[in-house]
């Protein structure tokens, strides 16, 4: 299994989003939500982004407000990884039109179900924007 979490925080450090492929305890979940947060917040534009915690591989990003944060096992392949925050943020910005903060908050249901297109039990299994918004663009034209 490669990833282990995703999770969107805004800048302020307020998690958006949480995906975990992984069980984790709620008590748990919070303390490792804090301590990453806390710790790729702090790092400046000049740093990688790549951070290791505890057992995991930290891989984020940053897009406007908001930072995306992969959390990953040690021998997963960083650049894959990134690309692959870079393919979810491409895909929210053709559904919601310049993705941001709101649009997660507004339609939280639509970004986890484009995860769950993306992401299978913590692999990757879709790659294709066309594929992963047709359900979306389905369910859209239904309601």
């Amino acid at each position: 299994m490669g990833i282990r979490f995703i999770l969107m925080v805004n800048k302020q450090g307020q998690t958006r989003l949480a995906q975990y492929y992984e069980w984790l305890t709620l008590e748990e979940r919070r303390a490792l939500e804090g301590e990453i947060v806390r710790k790729c917040l702090a790092r400046t534009e000049q740093q990688c982004s790549f951070v290791e915690h505890r057992n995991y591989k930290i891989v984020y990003r940053r897009y406007a407000s908001l930072f995306f944060l992969v959390g990953v096992d040690n021998d997963e392949n960083e650049l894959a990884i990134l690309e692959f925050i870079h393919l979810l943020v491409e895909t929210m910005d053709r559904h919601f039109g310049n993705v941001c903060e709101l649009d997660i908050m507004f339609h939280l249901e639509k970004a986890h179900f484009m995860l769950e297109e993306m992401v299978m039990n913590g692999c990757v299994v879709e790659t294709s924007k066309s594929n992963i918004l047709a359900p979306i663009q389905l369910m859209d034209k239904t309601s």
